[in-house]
């Protein structure tokens, strides 16, 4: 087994920073430079023969590098170091852009996902991690590499069980395509509580981004109701069934999502909770003081700083999950 290398790029590096101290290894020196015409080019400054490397980057937009520009820039980064001789190198991803176009809606419609995927093993990935994609399976069959997918359901259990402990809660998935990822949270919430929990889901039809359907199937009134999905984008979803929640007689409604996009007027549409729930994975730099208050985010850098721990070790991410 080779020695270990950690890399962030630029974009990531706080993050990275989080994941380095709570791995106990310190950030390997790398350097990123920009051209005037837009070009870009980095590469490790340190020796990375024979190390297993694991670089940081996760990919959402922000106001100075657009989705396309990170990917593009860990794509090349990873290239650097796989020419440069390294026994292994691997993304580690907290948030995976284009994971929600998995599959075609439309005729002729691009299954972005599997061109990603393609892409990560054109430069010499050896394996992907990441947290919570939008449909597991669609994730894992895209890829011909190894990939590691970590869940935040653990995070979110020690968050409401502790905060909900005395009450009656609800668990909701905001559509039918949620349903198994709402169900596995409520089982690990109801064990740590030791009682049971309702549970229900949203009828959903999304055409054009219009979203429609009105059907709630579940235990509402007089609960502590908590929507969970893989992330809050605009927040229209959440909003709706927030709104249905509260008419069925919810005495307090939570939404919980693993990434927390926050785009266009989310903030303004998440005053409909009392509480919002997410990891860090994604910075909530778009909210600009909505949702004070009401926002949460925890800490899922020391989940994936073990991951990489165990991966380095040959250690099992399953048993990770189970006890988390």
């Amino acid at each position: 087994m080779g020695a270990i290398r950690l890399f962030a790029l630029r974009a990531s590096a706080s993050y990275g920073e989080k994941i380095s101290r709570a791995l106990g290894v310190p950030l390997a020196d790398h350097e990123e430079r920009s051209f005037e015409d837009g070009e870009h080019k980095s590469r490790p400054l340190e020796n990375v023969r024979n190390q297993d490397v694991y670089v940081v980057q996760s990919l959402y937009g922000d106001h100075e590098e657009t989705v396309n520009d990170k990917l593009c820039r860990l794509l090349f980064f990873i290239g650097s170091v796989s020419d440069a001789g390294a026994a292994s190198v691997t993304a580690v991803a907290p948030y995976l852009c284009y994971s929600r176009k998995d599959r075609k809606t439309k005729p002729r419609d691009p299954v972005t996902t599997k061109y990603v995927a393609q892409l990560f093993e054109a430069v010499g990935t050896d394996r992907v991690v990441t947290l919570d994609v939008h449909n597991l399976a669609a994730f894992q069959n895209a890829f011909r590499i190894s990939t590691e997918h970590l869940e935040a359901k653990g995070l979110f259990v020690d968050h409401f069980a502790h905060h909900l402990a005395d009450e009656d809660i609800s668990v909701i998935s905001p559509d039918i395509g949620g349903v198994k990822r709402a169900e596995s949270f409520r089982e690990a919430l109801a064990n740590r509580l030791n009682r049971s929990l309702g549970t229900g889901f949203m009828e959903k039809q999304r055409s054009m981004d219009v979203v429609s359907g009105d059907v709630l199937v579940g235990e509402i009134a007089g609960r502590s109701v908590i929507l969970l999905d893989d992330l809050i984008s605009t927040g229209t979803t959440m909003a709706r069934v927030a709104r249905v929640c509260r008419e069925r007689g919810a005495r307090a409604v939570y939404a919980a999502a693993s990434h927390g996009l926050f785009v266009k007027d989310a903030g303004a549409r998440l005053q409909e909770f009392d509480e919002v729930v997410v990891t860090d994975t994604v910075p909530p730099f778009r909210l600009e003081g909505t949702l004070k208050g009401k926002l949460v985010i925890l800490d899922a850098a020391a989940l994936i700083a073990e991951a990489i721990e165990r991966i380095h070790a040959g250690g099992s991410i399953v048993s990770l999950l189970e006890s988390t």
